[in-house]
Parts: structure tokens; C-alpha cells; sequence
């Protein structure tokens, strides 16, 4: 006997058990092979292509009273989160005030107090906002590790970048959020890292790149910082720079090794060169290890700028 065929739309994403009749599906259907129980009640179509927050929406269609927070927000959003957290795939549900913390299969549950716009809808998705989410890592990551979340939300290129983006979230939004929970965990450790939080970071490596920079002594450098060319367009976005000493910094990720990007790295700095620039070229293994590479690179780099601005005038840091 043949079996009855699947509807032909099924939900690209998770959804609950009980609406399996107005999707079509019987109960029999519902326990067939491509349909996954991810946990009571909650059923995931085994290939759908759906987005992270596809992926969760089922969760808070179970419980109207629950957000996604922490790190499932922060996945929907893009936020960087630290190695530990992004190896970390289960499910992080809150419910506000005095409730019971959600408790189900590969669910992390927390009862939180929120105030007016820390919760809001995105795609469908009731979930934290970008600065109470960030609030919330606080309490969980290292203050590198929150400063380069923090980057990410506040990320942001203008009109002059190849990729203009808008940022999720201000630095003035984040220090709202953490003024209003004065007496949270992981308050202090925000205060912290917000003075360290800047607009420009792609990846958490340019926040650790900048950050390792800091920490050795050496000063700050610009991101956002735009060179031009001769007739005064726009010519090359490096991921940070030293605009006195005319230093660019370019943080060569994984993908720097495919050969059309290297192709392109090769004509970025001939251009940067070309225009009175200095390029260092930072790559993960500058990063790693007691005594970052990159340290003496942008050392060595800051030096030979200066000295050329300077003539024979050594300075040191």
C-alpha cells in the first residue's frame, strides 16, 4: 500500500506539533523519517534551507510568554560570539520576571527582567534586542571576547566603503541598556569593555588585532579611516590605520589564500604603496602565542613612518 504524500509546502523551519493539521499532516505523517522531533511538541522538516531564526521559530510559537536571548539571539543578528559560545548550539529561551525557566531538550532557560524595547519581533521572531542581547553575553564571556560582540553591533561603513552597512546598534544604545540594569551580573564587566568598543570591526580578529595592539602599548589605530587617490575618490578601505604615519592595516583572514583574492591583496597593495602608504599585512598566526607577531610588524612599521616624517629623529614607544 502506497504511502499518502507529504504536503507539498511544508514549513522551512521549525514548527509545533500541533499544527500539524493545518499544514496538512496527519499524526502518521509526523513521525516519519524527514521530520525530526527536536523536542516535546516540536517538529523540524529534516532538509528544509531555512534561516537561523526559521530554524527557532517553533520554539517561541510553543510558548507565547518566551523570547530567544543570549546566544540564539545572537546568532540570528550576527553578533560575534567567543569560540566557546559559537561551538554551543543549544537553544537559550527567556521568560520575563518571576515565571519558571523554560526547560526543555538542548534548552538553556533563564528568567529575565526587561525594560520597555529590550524585546522585540525580527522576522517573525520575538527575541532580545542587540544591546540587552550583548547585556546578556556580559555575563558569560571574557572582556575581549564581549568588546568584539560589541564591534559587531556597532559596526558600521559609510557611503565611501565598497560594503556600506548599518550598525545593529549604537555605542550610546548599549551604554542605555547597561545604565538600566545597574545591578545585573556581567554589569561590570560591560562598563568595561564599553570603552573599548568601536565602530569599523568586520571580524572578531580585527577587534583582537586592535585590542593586542592596545595591550602591548601601542597606540590605538583609526578604523573607518578611507585612503584616496590623486583625484581625491576613494581608493582603499584597510581594516585599521595610522593616518599621521600613513600605516594601513590589512587582517588577511582564511580565505585571503584562494587565488583571486590574492590576486586582489597584491593589487591592494600596490595601489596603498603607490599612494604613500605603508601596508602591514596581518594574518591569524600574527595573532596567536604570548608575544603577537603583529605587535613588533606594527611596531617596526609605526617607526619606519615616523622616521620617514621626521627625518633622523628616532622616537620609541
Amino acid at each position: 500500500m502506497s504511502r499518502t504524500p507529504m504536503p507539498a509546502q511544508l514549513p522551512n523551519g521549525s514548527f509545533p506539533a500541533s499544527a500539524a493539521e493545518t499544514l496538512g499532516l496527519s499524526q502518521k505523517q509526523l513521525r516519519r523519517e524527514g521530520i525530526v522531533t527536536l523536542s516535546r511538541g516540536l517538529r523540524l522538516p529534516l532538509h528544509c534551507t531555512g534561516t537561523v531564526a526559521e530554524h527557532l521559530r517553533g520554539y517561541i510559537e510553543l510558548d507565547p510568554e518566551c523570547c530567544l536571548s543570549h546566544g540564539s539571539a545572537a546568532r540570528i543578528y550576527g553578533i560575534s560570539l567567543s569560540k566557546a559560545h559559537d561551538a554551543d548550539w543549544r537553544i537559550h529561551l527567556a521568560r520575563p520576571g518571576e515565571r519558571w525557566k523554560p526547560r526543555r531538550r538542548n534548552v538553556v532557560g533563564h528568567q529575565l527582567t526587561f525594560k520597555p524595547g529590550e524585546v522585540i519581533v525580527l522576522d517573525g521572531v520575538r527575541l532580545t534586542s542587540p544591546a540587552r542581547t550583548w547585556l546578556d553575553l556580559a555575563q558569560l564571556m571574557s572582556i575581549d571576547d564581549i568588546v568584539a560582540a560589541g564591534d559587531s553591533i556597532v559596526v558600521e561603513h559609510g557611503e565611501h566603503h565598497p560594503r556600506p552597512r548599518k550598525a545593529l546598534a549604537t555605542v550610546d544604545d548599549l551604554k542605555a541598556t547597561v545604565a538600566a540594569h545597574p545591578g545585573m551580573r556581567g554589569v561590570r564587566k560591560a562598563r568595561l569593555a564599553l570603552d573599548l568598543v568601536r565602530a569599523g570591526a568586520d571580524s572578531p580578529q580585527e577587534t583582537q588585532m586592535r585590542l593586542i595592539l592596545l595591550h602591548a602599548g601601542l597606540p590605538e589605530p583609526t578604523l573607518n579611516h578611507v585612503i584616496f587617490n590623486e583625484w581625491g575618490a576613494p581608493a582603499v578601505w584597510p581594516d585599521a590605520a595610522y593616518p599621521k604615519q600613513q600605516v594601513s592595516l590589512q587582517y588577511d583572514g582564511g580565505h585571503h589564500g584562494e587565488d583571486e583574492q590574492y590576486k586582489r591583496d597584491i593589487r591592494r597593495q600596490a595601489l596603498t604603496e603607490r599612494l604613500g602608504w605603508r601596508e602591514v599585512r596581518v594574518h591569524h598566526e600574527d595573532l596567536l602565542g604570548p608575544r603577537p607577531a603583529v605587535v613588533e610588524k606594527v611596531r617596526r612599521a609605526l617607526w619606519v613612518g615616523r622616521e620617514l616624517a621626521a627625518g633622523d629623529r628616532r622616537i620609541g614607544f
